[in-house]
């Protein structure tokens, strides 16, 4: 944890630099956009990381599935939000998992912009560090569906998950950039994130896994599957759900209905 919440500041430091910049910006295969802080910030959580003897499956590193004879590595998304760091937004992260057994056993998610951290170890509950002090943070206890704060992306939400969210009768969305959208559920400030995407990897979601289940809210896949993690397809094939708790297998029957 404290090698985590090391990398997560220090990286988040140096992404604040350049963020202030002029910075190059490419594309990569997959067409996402990459920049000199995704680099940067990857370097240095390496750098803190490989003082451990665990592998690492980051975003910007070539995956050469060497990892999949390992019982424990770790997940990293260096800048999660890329496309909202360029937007200038402020809403992007650094994101660090403990993956053991395919299951997160610890997660760091670091808010440079906020200078604002959510973390969670299995077992030792979630907290949420913020104005120079940290807090135990859980989810809500709303179980009305028509009257739960929905967060969703801003720059990929689909037709399909916005005829959803109408459907179920939402009245309260919040487009928000990176993994915030599960801090805010894990802070109890929103109920349920909603995609049906294939595009989601593993380091998009791992951190998150473990902080939304030690704030006593829940993580599946849209078809109520859990999430692994360490999977030869890091892709999450069937979109992510993510509630606290209560209102999830509703979102689901819903959904079942409309496969």
């Amino acid at each position: 944890m404290d090698l985590a919440l090391e990398s997560v500041v220090k990286a988040g430091h140096a992404i604040l630099e350049i963020y202030g910049e002029k910075y190059e910006t490419s594309i990569k295969q997959d067409n996402s956009p990459i920049t000199e802080a995704d680099l940067k910030s990857n370097e240095i959580i390496k750098s803190i990381l490989s003082e451990t003897d665990h592998q690492i499956l980051s975003e910007e590193d070539k995956d050469d599935q060497s990892r999949l004879s390992q019982e424990t590595l770790w997940i990293v998304d260096p800048l999660d939000g890329t496309s909202d760091f360029i937007d200038k937004t402020g809403e992007f992260t650094v994101m660090i998992a403990l993956v053991k057994n395919k299951e997160p056993i610890l997660g760091v998610i670091g808010w440079p912009t906020e200078q604002t951290i959510f973390a969670a170890q299995k077992g030792g509950g979630a907290f949420r560090y913020s104005e120079n002090g940290w807090r135990k943070i859980s989810v809500t206890e709303m179980s009305d569906l028509t009257q739960c704060r929905v967060v969703g992306s801003r720059h990929h939400l689909s037709d399909k998950e916005k005829m959803f969210i109408e459907k179920l009768g939402i009245k309260k969305f919040t487009s928000i950039g990176s993994s915030l959208k599960v801090g805010k559920i894990s802070s109890g400030e929103a109920e349920a994130y909603i995609t049906t995407t294939n595009k989601m990897k593993e380091w998009d979601s791992a951190a998150s896994y473990c902080i939304i289940s030690e704030a006593g809210g829940k993580m599946t896949d849209m078809l109520g599957n859990d999430i692994t993690y360490n999977n030869k397809i890091v892709n999450h094939q069937n979109g992510i759900l993510v509630t606290n708790g209560l209102v999830h297998n509703k979102i689901l029957e819903k959904f079942k209905k409309l496969e």
